[in-house]
């Protein structure tokens, strides 16, 4: 079969021939139907060298994976060959308090996980091939009628991403609440979506771009904002002077750290998404007064399962740009030199 594999740190993926993968005890194989292609592969084919993660290429690239069941390995129940599914993309060791719950992105026991903090097109085989092997049946979840593999690829990580950070402030995001939510690109859109979907707080979308801002207001945005350097003053005046309760930044960047911190409000949450390598410093009197600030990575199994629902039923629609595997370069491309809208998604 046809695999689209990343054969060393800082290159290019390659287009290869590779043996189809069979199915042991426990384990799925899935047809793949649609590989949404994420802003991280660009740092593991540019920016990324030995040491940096505890595993190294050759892989074949693609963490966002949706398509059908195609062979089940013996002891797997509850899943049926041709059944459309999507594949939970971090694989943690299955046996720590963490994973038992479904948040594996947060395993506690990662040497007995199957490749250390990664999983399919992290360390190990993903979805940008026509074949995935899923190494435990666990992380294969049935798609919500209404919802087919394509629209479905994107939500495992574009969507479940924003939506575990939306949901840890939920308590926050009530009708007199303010979001925002700071890059509105492949995930920033989609967070938008979410939010008008989950809570009833008033959207403020941030971006560089007016095409972004254009995409954002299309999501729901009730307000949109060119950055700049009196962005903060902006959206506290927007806010009667109180700043935002939930900021959102999908970049991490030094510029977005800056202006998140600037626009928060007082016991507000600042959460930051995005890899941009941006540090922030943080002091008694640097923030303000019990602004919480944190990261995440990636989302539960539980939590897919509600994406996939928001999903099936309209409320959560990644805009997608789909192209043939053999193209799956220019997608990347495209997306490297910001030209791409939303997100791509690779069709085998």
């Amino acid at each position: 079969m046809r695999a689209l594999r990343l054969p060393g740190w800082k290159s290019e993926p390659e287009l290869v021939q590779v043996d189809e993968p069979t199915a042991g005890p426990g384990q799925v194989v899935v047809r793949i139907g649609g590989a949404g292609a994420c802003h991280s592969d660009l740092h593991l084919m540019h920016d990324f060298e030995a040491g940096a993660v505890p595993w190294n290429p050759p892989f074949t690239l693609g963490h966002e994976n949706a398509g059908w069941v195609h062979q089940l390995g013996d002891g797997v129940t509850g899943l049926e060959v041709g059944q459309p599914v999507a594949v939970y993309g971090p694989w943690g060791c299955g046996t720590c308090a963490r994973c038992r719950v479904g948040v594996d992105p947060y395993c506690e026991n990662p040497a007995a996980a199957p490749v250390p903090g990664g999983g399919g097109g992290l360390g190990l085989d993903g979805g940008m091939a026509e074949y995935l092997l899923v190494p435990d049946d666990r992380h294969v979840v049935p798609l919500p009628e209404g919802l087919d593999p394509v629209q479905a690829a994107p939500l495992t990580d574009a969507g479940l991403t924003p939506y575990h950070a939306i949901r840890r402030s939920w308590p926050k995001l009530g009708p007199t609440s303010t979001a925002v939510v700071i890059g509105v690109g492949g995930l920033g859109h989609v967070g938008v979506q979410i939010l008008k979907a989950t809570t009833a707080a008033r959207v403020i979308a941030v971006d560089t771009r007016e095409q972004a801002l254009a995409l954002g207001a299309e999501c729901g945005a009730d307000l949109t904002m060119l950055s700049g350097p009196d962005t903060a003053e902006e959206i506290r005046r927007a806010t009667g002077g109180r700043g935002a309760d939930v900021v959102l930044d999908f970049v991490g960047a030094d510029p977005t750290l800056t202006l998140g911190v600037a626009a928060a409000r007082t016991v507000g949450d600042l959460t930051i998404v995005g890899i941009g390598g941006g540090t922030l410093p943080v002091s008694f009197f640097s923030v303000p007064y019990e602004v919480s600030i944190q990261t995440t990575y990636w989302g539960s199994r539980p939590e897919l399962i509600e994406v996939l629902e928001l999903g099936a039923r309209g409320l959560v629609r990644p805009k997608t740009t789909t192209f043939p595997l053999q193209d799956a370069l220019t997608a990347y491309r495209k997306m490297q030199d910001g030209t791409l809208e939303g997100r791509a998604v690779i069709v085998p």
